[in-house]
């Protein structure tokens, strides 16, 4: 026994060395959903038991037994070593002697019931014991019939309630007896499947730690991934609005330099059309002058005015684009896209820059955690797992005992239905007998029938009642031996052994100090608190673990075997060791800042507004009302070669007006959509460039003065990461060691299961038979007395009571030579032709 619980107490020693390491590979950790193995738990299949009886017996059974248990008693007998002396033999009788006095009654029943029915027999053949065919009519004769046929009625109907049970309980006794086998196996399967499934528990958390321990050296294996992108992410605050601000204003150069090479390419295919344009309305101008001048031209002077409107203004000359020009050429050739580039290259090797310089904080680290590993998988080898095996075999042992016994049960059980049913079938046959001579003595009787005249019917009725007397007389003495039998087995092993489990008060004895020698809880744990198998018991009836259970935190030191801080500062120190370097670098140049403040003021100082004027200004130009006025003047004249000429003249000015629209104004068009898209983005372009050297500013700062704390920081909190992967097993560890390993609630319940198979189902139902069997044997007494009295109302008498006959003289003789029967009615003896 000492072995066995220095097996399952260096079981529990796993439990507490594998609790250094796990986790989840990230922060923040998650809660481990690992549910331990539960052992497989077979159900009873006993379904049916004596419950309906076993209130009344267990009261019969405490009338019987009223005294406490002889807890002081058993002790005595079993420390004396099967010793029995005079006094203790003395305490048992006196202690059974509820037993012994229902014993003597039984006895004296077994003795008397065969005695008095062999004298009744004999009472019976001499003419007594009502033997004699004769009934005394009186005035009562039939309210007396009437009282023996209702009492005969409820003792019969008592007998047959407790017929009913003998069978019920017979059948139950017979099927727990059938079902034993299988239910012992079960039984023993789920002791078995627990034994079985506790160092699957401890390997299991095992496991989880050694999963947990790869989990951590995964992760030092991507130190560089994990911490670089941590890294990253302290950094990613400020480098990133940087990097998206120097892209936009990337953009904006970009969308510039594109508007200013469209609006060189407007202009250059605008401004030769309107230099011709400009050319050919001066020379319309100058011939419609001269012909104003004419001699002969009437009124011709009203035009002047409007002859000096047709110009076309605008020089479409804009000196700013030269300057903004330059800017966007020098901000281009300053590769603001690639100074970007190089940053973001700089971001990404981060990862690959920390894996480098941490290539041996990681050896060390993983160095540590392979002893940890070596050191969970040493304690496991060591463990004496073959002191549970030891447990496990002799059950198996068991099981194929009942196996090889099985036939010999189910005999027994077929047995048993056999004996129990012809038991209640002999019962039944005298309720039988009892109901024929009921029925068949109440349809057969005619109350004014003379005794002697009664029919066949009621006769045979009162035969049944006889019957059934003298079935009784045989068969109950017989009963009343096997009520005895079974009384005084079931009844003991009820006050004995069922009573006192329930109460507890059995295993009291069972831990008494000293009851089996070498057997102390305490001592084999070295505990310091007396540790009780009742308290065992209890605990396992609540399905608590092992730890609670056995006391075990007076054993180890739970928080000192989970303490991991050596583990911790290891490979805390081997990173704190560690010199990551991550080079800065100048995002964006001072050179380059410079042309970006150049693009900047350019943008700000082109006047766009001077160009959309002088765009305006062309575009506004209209030759039709001047050509129309011409055609009036020409109207007018009397000369028809100075009208043919004005004429001539408005169709030019026409023909101008004409090109202008078809040639002219959609280029004037597109250059005025091209300075408006440069005019919004120019607009734009001061805010940019302010934000950009804003944002590019405050990420040199953070390279220059806090790359090294963040990094510093970053990596303190890889570590704390990785450790608190290591705390949170220990957490689970510890809440899996007192809270959930090892619940020895199926120990407890195979218990409980062998006590119901013993108690509840096969002593239940056993005692249920006796008790009914017993009922149905104080219940024939009377109903021997009554079928005896009612039978005689029912019997056809060879005599009878009354006797007239007025035609024959009747001669006086001595009364000597008179039968007794005339005697007492004082009448003459028939006469015999």
């Amino acid at each position: 026994m000492r072995s066995r619980m220095k097996g399952g107490i260096c079981s529990g020693v796993l439990l507490f060395l594998c609790t250094f390491v796990r986790g989840q590979p990230s922060c923040p950790v998650e809660t481990i959903s690992t549910e331990l193995q539960n052992p497989n738990v077979k159900p009873s299949q006993l379904t049916f038991n004596s419950a309906f009886m076993s209130p009344i017996v267990h009261s019969f059974l405490g009338s019987v037994q009223p005294k406490p248990f002889p807890k002081d008693l058993l002790v005595g007998l079993v420390k004396g070593n099967g010793t029995i002396q005079t006094d203790m033999i003395k305490e048992v009788l006196l202690y059974e002697i509820g037993f012994l006095v229902c014993v003597a009654i039984g006895i004296l029943y077994i003795v008397l019931m065969p005695l008095i029915g062999l004298f009744f027999a004999c009472c019976r053949c001499c003419g007594n014991c009502g033997g004699r065919m004769h009934q005394k009519q009186k005035t009562n004769t039939h309210c007396k019939r009437r009282s023996f046929y209702c009492s005969t009625l409820i003792i019969t109907a008592l007998i047959l309630a407790g017929n009913v049970c003998m069978f019920l309980s017979s059948t139950y006794t017979s099927e727990t007896v059938m079902g034993s086998p299988t239910e012992i196996n079960d039984i023993l399967e789920n002791v078995k499947s627990y034994i079985t499934t506790l160092p699957e528990q401890i390997r299991q958390v095992t496991n989880e730690s050694s999963k947990t321990v790869d989990k951590v050296e995964n992760n030092l294996n991507k130190t560089g991934p994990l911490l670089g992108q941590a890294i990253q992410n302290g950094l990613k605050g400020a480098l990133d609005p940087a990097f998206t601000s120097i892209n936009e204003i990337a953009k904006v150069i970009n969308s510039t330099s594109t508007g200013l090479l469209q609006l060189n390419k407007t202009l250059d295919l605008l401004k030769p059309k309107v230099d011709t344009l400009k050319a050919n309305l001066s020379a319309v101008r100058h011939r419609i002058n001269n012909t104003l001048h004419m001699s002969g031209c009437e009124n011709c002077t009203s035009f002047q005015p409007e002859l000096d409107k047709l110009s076309l203004d605008g020089s479409l000359e804009f000196s700013d684009q030269n300057d903004l020009r330059s800017a966007v050429d020098k901000a281009i050739n300053a590769n603001v896209t690639g100074q970007a580039e190089k940053g973001r290259d700089f971001f990404d090797s981060i990862p690959q820059k920390v894996t480098t310089q941490t290539i041996s904080s990681v050896i060390l680290a993983k160095y540590e955690l392979d002893k940890l590993k070596q050191q969970i998988s040493g304690v496991t080898k060591d463990l004496p797992f073959d002191a549970l095996e030891n447990i496990s075999r002799p059950l198996t042992d068991v099981q194929v005992s009942i196996s090889k016994y099985s036939p010999e049960i189910e005999r027994s059980s077929q047995i048993s239905r056999a004996i129990g049913l012809t038991l209640s079938c002999l019962i039944l046959l005298v309720v039988i007998c009892n109901i024929l001579g009921l029925l068949l003595g109440t349809a057969g009787l005619n109350a004014e029938d003379n005794p002697t005249e009664r029919s066949g019917t009621s006769n045979c009725g009162g035969i049944f009642f006889m019957a059934g007397v003298g079935f009784s007389f045989l068969f109950s003495w017989i009963f009343m031996l096997v009520v005895l039998i079974l009384f005084i087995v079931g009844g003991n092993t009820y006050t004995m052994v069922c009573k006192p489990w329930q109460n507890k008060e059995l295993i009291q004895v069972i831990d008494t100090p000293g009851l089996i020698q070498g057997f102390d809880l305490s001592k084999i744990l070295n505990l310091k608190t007396n540790l009780s198998i009742v308290n065992v018991y209890s605990d396992c009836q609540n399905n608590k673990p092992l730890w609670t259970t056995l006391h075990l935190n007076e054993v180890f030191d739970l928080n000192n075997m989970l303490n991991v801080s050596k583990y911790e500062r290891q490979i805390y120190q081997s990173f704190e060791d560690a010199n990551i370097n991550i080079a800065t670098i100048t995002v964006l140049s001072p050179e380059v800042k410079s042309q970006l403040h150049n693009f900047s003021s350019s943008a700000s100082t082109m006047n766009f507004s001077n160009i959309i004027q002088q765009i305006n200004d062309v575009s506004g130009t209209n030759l039709s009302s001047s050509a129309e006025m011409l055609d009036d003047l020409a109207g007018k004249q009397t000369n028809a070669i100075i009208r043919e000429q004005l004429r001539g003249e408005a169709k030019d000015l026409r023909d101008i007006q004409t090109d202008i629209t078809s040639n002219i104004m959609p280029l004037l068009l597109e250059l005025n959509a091209t300075i408006k898209n440069l005019s919004a983005v120019a607009l734009q372009i001061n805010a940019t460039v302010e934000n950009v050297l804003t944002n590019v500013g405050h990420a040199q700062d953070v390279l220059n003065y806090n790359i090294s704390q963040i990094v510093k920081h970053e990596s303190l909190s890889f570590i704390d990461c990785q450790l608190k992967i290591f705390q949170a097993y220990v957490s689970w560890a510890n809440q899996t060691i007192t809270e959930r390993l090892g619940r020895c609630g199926p120990v407890a319940a195979a218990l409980d299961r062998s006590v119901d198979l013993l108690c509840k189902h096969l002593v239940g139902s056993l005692n249920a038979f006796w008790f009914s069997l017993g009922w149905c044997m104080i219940f024939l007494i009377p109903s021997i007395i009554f079928s005896v009295k009612l039978a005689k109302y029912y019997r056809r008498m060879k005599y009878s009571d009354v006797y007239e006959n007025n035609n024959i003289k009747m001669h006086s003789f001595p009364k000597a030579q008179l039968k007794p029967e005339l005697l007492e009615n004082e009448k003459q003896p028939p006469l015999h032709k």
